[in-house]
């Protein structure tokens, strides 16, 4: 058997490592010259590392899977994080809800009083992202930060949005902390990702980096993948010069970019034409002085600018920028059409460098290094249609059968670690249909 895997990004990558675990003939076909994915990194001439698309960090609850990922990236820090968030000038402890008591005294007293009143009622279940919100924190949490950072980073209001995808990923504060919070006892929220890991050189591109090294013998780059279809039980890949034939398939492609390469049914594109996402344009910032916090990234919900978040690689290792210099990246969420994408990278690095210098979060006076990185595919979207939407993509695809991972490829809003635990489980679901019994993870660690 052989198994054809369409993109060399953490997802494919991972998923190329478990085949070759156990012992599958496969390859990986990447449209760039370059392995990563959306964890690239840029690693530029004066000594700056950046990463393209957001500033990853690895944290996962899954054991085995940190296991893995220790065992594989060797130079793997581990960091205390250290977040705030921008609210009317002050700097508040992240997540907001424990950082009450570095708001005013009014303020404070509205968001606890606010979040009090929640316990007290009784709600139908919400059947958007903000009722949710308002069920959850209270009109004075949610008026203040968790609205306007919301519709902020998803580029849409929050009623447009559901609510399936929540728990976990924005937890729901005790109430013990809140009271803590507010009267100004130090507390942790998303204790899930209070101690991450990141690669000490590099940057995050040393994690996929490492699985690829496994693997790097069956990667062919610069194989711009245009068509995919099926025939007499193979399936047959072509960039449009040469075919590849394999008896599986898993796609790790934008499954926007795997729909341009397949016929298929109405009903189908239909539903793919409906996902939603938003693309991110980061603005990479060298400049000539230490780093001027200990932060590692900056909340910003107000919309009087367009950087939602600041991200202090410094911060997270020494060696991201030379000696006496710092990185910092502001991350802007938009999609095609916004202002923001119609201005030229010379016009963006303008506007968001004058406008951090006005807030006192930078000195441009002392820039050395800027580039502009746009990535088209970046969050996952998850509107009141989803649900609906991907049940029909993902019916289809399992009728085939065709094998999707990855976060755009499946369309789900995961981390690094979540397209390492996917790939096993679709790489386990491809091999138990060939009647192949898959190795467990802590077999594969045991000999790693």
């Amino acid at each position: 058997m052989k198994v054809g895997i369409l993109g060399a990004g953490m997802s494919g990558l991972s998923c190329a490592f478990f085949l070759k675990q156990n012992g599958i003939g496969f390859e990986v076909l990447e449209s760039e010259n370059e392995y990563g994915g959306l964890c690239q990194s840029i690693r530029n001439d004066k000594g700056f590392t950046f990463d393209k698309a957001g500033g990853h960090i690895f944290f996962t609850k899954d054991t085995e899977v940190k296991k893995l990922v220790n065992s594989l990236v060797k130079n793997l820090l581990t960091v205390r994080r250290n977040t705030k968030i921008l609210f009317k000038g002050r700097f508040v402890k992240y997540p907001f809800e424990n950082g009450l008591a570095d708001l005013s005294p009014e303020d404070n007293y509205e968001c606890l009083l606010e979040f009090i009143r929640t316990l007290n009622e009784k709600y139908e279940k919400s059947k958007t992202f903000r009722d949710w919100i308002y069920q959850t924190f209270g009109k004075g949490i949610a008026e203040r930060y968790m609205i306007p950072y919301n519709t902020k980073i998803w580029n849409c209001p929050p009623e447009t949005m559901d609510t399936f995808w929540v728990d976990g990923r924005v937890p729901k504060p005790p109430v013990e902390d809140i009271i803590k919070s507010a009267i100004g006892i130090s507390t942790e929220g998303y204790t899930h990702q209070l101690n991450f890991q990141y690669p000490e050189t590099g940057g995050y591109q040393s994690v996929p980096e490492a699985f690829y090294e496994q693997v790097k013998d069956k990667v062919l780059f610069n194989y711009k993948v245009q068509k995919v279809e099926q025939q007499d039980g193979k399936w047959i890949v072509s960039d449009g010069k040469t075919e590849k034939v394999y008896d599986e398939i898993i796609s790790t492609m934008p499954i926007f970019a795997l729909q341009n390469a397949m016929t298929l049914p109405v009903k189908v594109n239909d539903a793919i034409s409906k996902l939603k996402y938003n693309s991110i344009i980061m603005v990479l910032l060298g400049f000539d002085y230490p780093e001027p916090t200990d932060m590692h990234w900056l909340y910003i919900p107000e919309m009087s600018t367009p950087t939602h978040r600041l991200i202090y690689l410094k911060n997270y290792t020494l060696k991201s920028s030379p000696d006496g210099k710092t990185s910092i990246i502001s991350e802007i969420t938009f999609n095609e059409g916004d202002e923001i994408s119609k201005l030229s990278d010379k016009q963006v690095v303008e506007n968001i460098v004058n406008d951090l210098h006005d807030r006192k979060l930078i000195d441009k006076t002392k820039l050395s290094y800027s580039r502009v990185c746009r990535t088209k595919y970046a969050y996952v979207v998850y509107d009141l249609n989803y649900t609906n939407s991907i049940k029909i993509v993902n019916d289809y695809c399992e009728s085939l059968p065709l094998y999707l991972c990855g976060r755009f490829a499946q369309f789900v809003y995961i981390n690094s670690d979540g397209c390492i635990v996917n790939a096993k489980q679709v790489t386990d679901k491809l091999l138990s249909t060939k009647n192949i019994m898959p190795k467990p993870l802590q077999e594969i660690n045991s000999i790693l």
